[in-house]
C-alpha cells in the first residue's frame, strides 16, 4: 500500500530539504513546461526596446546610407543589329540566311575520302549507300544491281608495294573484302551528282518515267548528305588556318546605320562565345537592313543564387554554396571581393531582364528607374563612347574604342563529341634540332581513328616482307665496328625543318619535310614516308600541284602542342541536328627525343 504523504506532500520544500523520503530520480524526457498553449507571440521576434536597436545602427554607422529607396519599375531602351555576314579565314564575306550554331558555321572542315589518291572513309561510303538502297525501296524501283554495278567498292587486284596501304592491316584488309562487290559506294553516286551528272545517267531503266524518279532521289539523295554532315563546298574554304594550327573568322552586324564587325583571330578552345572575339565600330556595311530600336517596361527583382544569405527570420541558406569554406590567400582580390560582395552587397543588385534574339549586337541606351519613394532616374553606362580611361567591365569584348555593345553569341548549350578521328603531336627535339609531328591517331580506311605507331609498324613490315633478302650475298665484316650515317625514327613521325620565311632573312618557319623508308635489301629507290593525318597532309593531296605545309616558330612552344580532330554533333533550338568535323588544340607534354642520330659507329 502507497504511502499518501510520499506520493503528494503537503509541503514539497520541506521534504526535499530534509530529505524525509529517501528515493532515486530518474528521467527518461527532458522538456520544458510551456505556460500557455499558444506560440504566435514567441514567433513575431518582438523587439522590446527599439531605441536601443536605433542606437545600435547609428554606433556601426548605418545611417550613412545615400539612397534608401528600392526600385520598383524600370523602363529600358535597347538598339540592337543582327550578324549577317560571315567571312571565313582570309576568304570574302557571305550572307548568312540560317540560323545554325556559330561552333558548326565555323569548324565544319571537308571530310576527305581520298588520301593520296586511294579511297578511305569505308563507313561513310556505306553509309550513303545503304540510304540509297532505302530512297530506292521508298518508291518501289528495283535498279540496286545497276547502282551496284556503276557504283561499287572496288578491292586492288594483289599485294604490292602499291597497294600496300591496304594490304598491310589485316583488319581493314577483311572489311573491305566484305564490302567489296556486294555493296553501293554512295560517295561516288553523290560525287557524280555534285558534279552536275543526273542519279539516272548510264543506268538502264525499265521506263521512261523511272529516270525523272531517279533524279528527283538523287536531288534528295545530295540535299541529305550535305545537311547531315556539314563541311565547306571547297577544301580551302574554311576558317582554319594550317600555319597556325587555329580557326580565323570575322562576323559583321547587317545593318547600314552601324557597321560592326566581329573577329575572332585565334580561336581553338571547341566552344566559342562572347569573350572570343575582338570588337570593331565602323567598318562598313553594304546591306541595307535597319537598327533595330526597342523600348520596353519591367518590375525590376532582386538577383538570387544559391547559398545567398536570406533576408527573412528563421530561413537558413542553401547548402550549394559555403562561403565559409572559401580559403582565400592573402593575394587572392578576386575571392575576397566574391565573399563580400555575397555577404553584404547581395541584396543591393537587381534583374532588369530583356529578352533578345541570338546572334545579336545590341546596346542599352539607357534606362529610367523608379523607386518607392516616386523618384525617377535615368541611368546610362558608366563607361562614354570616347573615353580614354575605360577600365574593366563585364561581358565587353576588345575592341579600338570604347563601346558598350553586347554580343549574344548563337553557342550551342552542348556538343557531343565522337571517338578521336585524328591526334597529332607537334614536339620540340633538341638533340636533333627540329620539330617533330607525331600521329598518334590516324584515320584508318575504314573511317575510325587508330593508333598511328601500330599503323607504322605495320606498314613497316609490309614493305619488309616484300624484299627478298635470301639470295643476297652480304659482304662479311672485316672490323669490330661499321659505320651507320644515319639511324631511323617510326613512320609516323613527320620532321618539320626550319626554313626561312619568304622575304626575310632572319624570321623562321617550320616546314613540312620527309624521312625516307630504307629497308636493307630493297634495290629500289627508298620511298618518301608522308603523313596519313588530314591534319599535316594540308596540301599534299591537291591536284596537279601539291603545296608545302609551312607552320609559325612561335605557334610549337617548349610544351609542344596537341592537335585533335573529331566528328562533334549537336541538338539546335529547333531540335535539328548539326554533325561537323571539329579541331581543338592543346597543351603538350614537353619536349620529346627520336632518336635520330647521324655518323655513328656501332659494334658488330
Amino acid at each position: 500500500m502507497s504511502n499518501p504523504l510520499y506520493n503528494n506532500p503537503e509541503n514539497i520544500s520541506e521534504v526535499l530539504q530534509n530529505q524525509l523520503y529517501p528515493g532515486f530520480v530518474s528521467w527518461n524526457r527532458l522538456e520544458g513546461r510551456p505556460r500557455t498553449h499558444h506560440f504566435d507571440k514567441a514567433l513575431k521576434a518582438e523587439v522590446r526596446d527599439a531605441l536601443w536597436m536605433l542606437t545600435k545602427q547609428w554606433q556601426m554607422g548605418e545611417f550613412k546610407g545615400d539612397d534608401a529607396g528600392s526600385p520598383v519599375f524600370s523602363k529600358i531602351s535597347v538598339s540592337s543589329a543582327n550578324i549577317g555576314r560571315y567571312k571565313p579565314g582570309n576568304h570574302d564575306y557571305r550572307s548568312l540566311h540560317d540560323n545554325i550554331p556559330i561552333e558548326a558555321l565555323v569548324e565544319q572542315k571537308k571530310i576527305l575520302f581520298e588520301r593520296n589518291g586511294k579511297e578511305i572513309s569505308l563507313d561513310l561510303r556505306l553509309q550513303l549507300g545503304n540510304y540509297w538502297r532505302k530512297l530506292l525501296k521508298s518508291e518501289r524501283l528495283d535498279y540496286n544491281s545497276a547502282y551496284l554495278e556503276r557504283y561499287q567498292i572496288e578491292l586492288p587486284p594483289s599485294r604490292s608495294a602499291a597497294t600496300g596501304y591496304l594490304y598491310a592491316h589485316k583488319e581493314e584488309l577483311q572489311q573491305w573484302k566484305a564490302a567489296a562487290g556486294r555493296c553501293i559506294d554512295g560517295y561516288k553516286l553523290y560525287e557524280s551528282i555534285r558534279d552536275g551528272s543526273h542519279a539516272s545517267e548510264n543506268i538502264p531503266v525499265a521506263a521512261a518515267a523511272h529516270a525523272g524518279l531517279l533524279d528527283g532521289l538523287g536531288a534528295s539523295f545530295k540535299i541529305w548528305f550535305e545537311k547531315n554532315y556539314m563541311q565547306p563546298l571547297e577544301v580551302d574554304d574554311d576558317a582554319w588556318l594550317p600555319d597556325r594550327l587555329e580557326y580565323k573568322f570575322s562576323c559583321s552586324s547587317d545593318s547600314r546605320q552601324e557597321g560592326v564587325e566581329l573577329e575572332a583571330e585565334e580561336y581553338y578552345h571547341g566552344h566559342l562565345d562572347w569573350y572570343a572575339f575582338n570588337l570593331k565600330t565602323n567598318a562598313g556595311t553594304t546591306s541595307a537592313a535597319p537598327l533595330k530600336e526597342e523600348v520596353d517596361s519591367f518590375i525590376p527583382t532582386h538577383v538570387e543564387f544559391d547559398g545567398m544569405p536570406d533576408k527573412r527570420w528563421w530561413k537558413f541558406e542553401d547548402h550549394k554554396t559555403s562561403f565559409g569554406d572559401i580559403q582565400p590567400a592573402t593575394t587572392d582580390l578576386s575571392k575576397l571581393l566574391l565573399i563580400e560582395f555575397g555577404l553584404i552587397f547581395a541584396n543591393d543588385w537587381f534583374l532588369v531582364p530583356f529578352a533578345l534574339p541570338i546572334g545579336s549586337i545590341a546596346e542599352i541606351k539607357g534606362l529610367t528607374v523608379t523607386d518607392n519613394f516616386g523618384d525617377t532616374y535615368w541611368i546610362e553606362a558608366a563607361e562614354r563612347p570616347g573615353q580614354t580611361n575605360a577600365g574593366w567591365s563585364m561581358f565587353r569584348q576588345k575592341s579600338d574604342s570604347t563601346n558598350n555593345k553586347l554580343f549574344l553569341c548563337p553557342s550551342a548549350m552542348k556538343v557531343q563529341e565522337s571517338e578521336l578521328l585524328e591526334e597529332i603531336c607537334l614536339i620540340r627535339d633538341e638533340m636533333a634540332n627540329m620539330v617533330w609531328g607525331v600521329e598518334k591517331v590516324i584515320p584508318s580506311l575504314t573511317g575510325k581513328g587508330v593508333y598511328g605507331s601500330e599503323y607504322a609498324l605495320q606498314s613497316r613490315k609490309f614493305h619488309e616482307d616484300l624484299v627478298d633478302t635470301g639470295t643476297a650475298e652480304g659482304i662479311p665484316y672485316a672490323a669490330g665496328v661499321y659505320y651507320k650515317a644515319m639511324t631511323g625514327v617510326p613512320e609516323n613521325w613527320i620532321p618539320f625543318i626550319p626554313v626561312h620565311a619568304d622575304g626575310h632573312n632572319r624570321e623562321i618557319q617550320l616546314q613540312r619535310s620527309s624521312m625516307l623508308r630504307i629497308i636493307e635489301g630493297d634495290t629500289r629507290l627508298p620511298e618518301k614516308v608522308k603523313p596519313l593525318s588530314a591534319l599535316l597532309r594540308e596540301g599534299l593531296d591537291d591536284i596537279p600541284d601539291p603545296r608545302p605545309l609551312f607552320i609559325h616558330e612561335e605557334e610549337v612552344p617548349r610544351s609542344g602542342i596537341r592537335v585533335q580532330q573529331a566528328f562533334e554533333r549537336t541538338r539546335w533550338l529547333n531540335g535539328e541536328v548539326y554533325v561537323w568535323l571539329g579541331t581543338k588544340k592543346k597543351n603538350g607534354r614537353g619536349e620529346g627525343n627520336s632518336g635520330l642520330m647521324f655518323d655513328r659507329l656501332e659494334n658488330v
